[in-house]
C-alpha cells in the first residue's frame, strides 16, 4: 500500500513538474494535474493540502537536486569547476523536468521572488569567488562572468533547447578556460600569466 501511495505522490509532483515546464506556472492547475497524473482530486488533497503545497514539493526536489549538481561541480579542480557546473545545469534543463519547473518556482511554490534560479546565481557566484580568491586576478569577475553564462543557458534554452547542449558548452568554455586558469599557481610554484 505505501507503494501505491509513493508512486500516486510522484506522479502529482511529475506532473505538476511538467505542466510548469513545458508550459507556464498557470497550467498546473488541480485539474490540469490531476488528468495529467491520471489520479483523482481527493488522491491529490489526499497527499499535498493544496496545489500550492504541491508545487512547493516541486520546489524542493528541484532544489534538492540543483544543490547536489552544484556540490559535485565544485568539489573538484576550481580552474574546472564553472565547466562542470555549466555542463551539468545544461543537462538538467535539457533532460530533468523537476529542475527546469524549479527554476521557475520560489520555496512557497509561487512565481514570486526569489526564485530558485535567483538562489542558484547566488550560490555559483559564491563558489566561483571562494574558489579563486587565493589568485592575483579579479574572484569577483570570474564570479559575474561564471553567473552570466549559467544565466544565460539556463534563459536562452527556454526558445531553443540547443543551448542546453553541451557543444555549445564546450565551445564557450574554450574561450573563457583562460580566463579561470589565469594567475593560478602552476605546478613549480610560479605564477600563470
Amino acid at each position: 500500500m505505501q507503494a501505491r501511495s509513493e508512486q500516486t505522490r510522484q506522479a502529482l509532483l511529475h506532473a505538476t513538474a511538467e505542466l510548469i515546464a513545458d508550459g507556464r506556472l498557470s497550467d498546473a492547475g488541480l485539474v490540469n494535474i490531476c488528468r495529467r497524473a491520471g489520479v483523482s482530486r481527493g488522491a491529490l488533497y489526499h497527499h499535498f493540502s493544496s496545489t500550492t503545497a504541491l508545487t512547493a514539493a516541486v520546489y524542493e526536489e528541484a532544489r534538492q537536486r540543483v544543490e547536489a549538481l552544484t556540490d559535485e561541480a565544485f568539489s573538484g579542480p576550481a580552474a574546472e569547476a564553472p565547466k562542470r557546473f555549466l555542463f551539468a545545469l545544461g543537462e538538467a534543463m535539457r533532460t530533468e523536468k523537476i529542475v527546469r519547473a524549479g527554476m521557475q518556482l520560489a520555496a512557497d511554490g509561487s512565481a514570486g521572488p526569489p526564485s530558485l534560479r535567483d538562489d542558484l546565481l547566488a550560490t555559483v557566484h559564491e563558489r566561483v569567488t571562494e574558489a579563486h580568491k587565493e589568485t592575483e586576478g579579479p574572484a569577483e569577475d570570474l564570479a559575474d562572468l561564471a553567473v552570466v553564462m549559467a544565466a544565460g543557458i539556463e534563459t536562452l534554452g527556454y526558445t531553443d533547447p540547443s543551448w542546453w547542449d553541451g557543444d555549445i558548452t564546450q565551445r564557450l568554455w574554450r574561450l573563457l578556460r583562460p580566463l579561470f586558469d589565469r594567475d593560478r599557481p602552476n605546478r613549480g610554484g610560479e605564477r600563470r600569466i
